[in-house]
């Protein structure tokens, strides 16, 4: 039976694999964890242990059934369930993810923008308006909002978390470089851009050293 209590690097691995099944040109009816593995340069073994804690319907020397088990991911990463979000910070950064239509995919709206600046507020991008903050509180007590998307410069992080968390806000996705205090109960997701970076350019220093 596929347990609901799998490990933060399960939940983190588990978009890859939806992604790839749905990408998949040819869409063959049945796929295998190993191919998945393969396909992906991971270890087979931690694939066909993060699908089994998902989903109980793989069968031996056959795997999955393609479809089902990209209902299955959907399902259990709340794809299938569509959550609203507000996003603050309406500079280049934030109008590229209001501009970005692919979240709705993954089950995130983006029903509008926050920000100060006088030129970008009451403007429209992506289809989505850019409201002052000033009526950041009552929309997302309105509409129960439960996702905030931080775009705003690090010295102003902490101050707009704190208003996003007063707004009734539970999860924050914090594109900020700072690091952000919350109260128990409240998950803040760090999208460090500088961590990836280091990581790319520390797997380009080793390849090239080995040269």
């Amino acid at each position: 039976m596929p347990s609901q209590g799998v490990s933060k690097q399960t939940l983190q691995r588990l978009p890859v694999y939806l992604s790839y099944l749905k990408g998949l040109r040819e869409a063959p009816k049945y796929i295998s964890a190993t191919a998945i593995a393969e396909a992906l340069n991971m270890n087979h073994v931690v694939v066909r242990k993060d699908l089994a804690s998902i989903s109980s319907s793989g069968r031996p020397k056959v795997g999955y059934v393609r479809e089902d088990l990209i209902y299955e991911l959907e399902g259990f990463l709340g794809y299938d369930n569509t959550q609203d979000a507000v996003l603050v910070g309406a500079g280049q950064l934030g109008k590229a993810l209001l501009a970005y239509d692919g979240f709705v995919e993954y089950g995130l709206n983006i029903l509008a923008g926050f920000d100060t600046d006088p030129f970008t507020v009451n403007t429209e991008v992506g289809g989505k308006m850019i409201l002052p903050m000033d009526r950041l509180e009552d929309l997302c007590q309105r509409m129960k909002v439960r996702i905030g998307i931080l775009t705003v410069p690090g010295e102003h992080a902490q101050a707009v978390c704190n208003l996003l968390i007063k707004s009734g806000i539970l999860a924050v996705w914090n594109f900020s470089n700072v690091h952000l205090d919350v109260p128990e109960g409240i998950l803040v997701q760090n999208e460090n851009m500088a961590v990836s970076l280091a990581i790319l350019s520390n797997h380009l220093k080793e390849r090239f050293s080995t040269k």
